[in-house]
């Protein structure tokens, strides 16, 4: 299996560089005409990184506490920070951008960036697990929503998947909205 998703990943992450070269057209206002529905409730996002679909505008228009993916250590659950547009912001594991400072939240709705996705809500990722492992955590305490974010060009006829995988419950994209059930 992990020869398959290597090769998936790469094929998606091609796919990607060429969708984000073309950009993201209206994708981040249909995410926070989505995200309206879900005024005050805790929101993760993540800082858009190389050829990733930018969530930002969407998360500075979230009413409601929003918080930015920390990575604590090699398997384990990502933990959350509180984000506002122009916090303060430092390098953190992987390169990623995290906030210097701010509380810790735990989020009822994750933006979740990927790879690839396919039409049965299932996603894929870099490969190191934190996004599935944190879903299974928080959706064990209380119904969390996992909200893919992607390129229409991300889209892929079956993502390779394993005991483990966590699916999406919504995907938008550059062309809309779809609910998986």
């Amino acid at each position: 299996m992990k020869d398959v998703k290597s090769s998936a990943r790469a094929a998606a992450a091609a796919a990607r560089a060429e969708a984000f070269a073309r950009g993201q057209g209206q994708a981040a206002e249909l995410l926070a005409d989505f995200l309206a529905a879900h005024r005050g409730k805790v929101l993760s996002g993540y800082m858009p990184f190389r050829t990733e679909i930018d969530p930002l505008p969407a998360m500075a228009a979230h009413q409601g506490p929003v918080g930015l993916p920390v990575i604590p250590g090699r398997d384990q659950p990502l933990q959350f920070r509180e984000w506002s547009p122009g916090a303060p912001l430092i390098e953190g594991a992987f390169k990623a951008l995290i906030p210097a400072e701010g509380a810790w939240l735990e989020p009822e709705i994750l933006i979740v960036p990927m790879l690839a996705f396919d039409a049965r809500g299932c996603r894929l990722g870099y490969g190191g697990g934190f996004y599935d492992r944190t879903l299974e955590m928080l959706r064990a305490r209380r119904p969390t929503l996992a909200v893919g974010f992607a390129f229409d060009a991300q889209e892929v006829a079956e993502v390779p998947i394993e005991d483990t995988d966590q699916r999406l419950d919504v995907m938008v994209t550059e062309s809309g909205v779809r609910v998986f059930g």
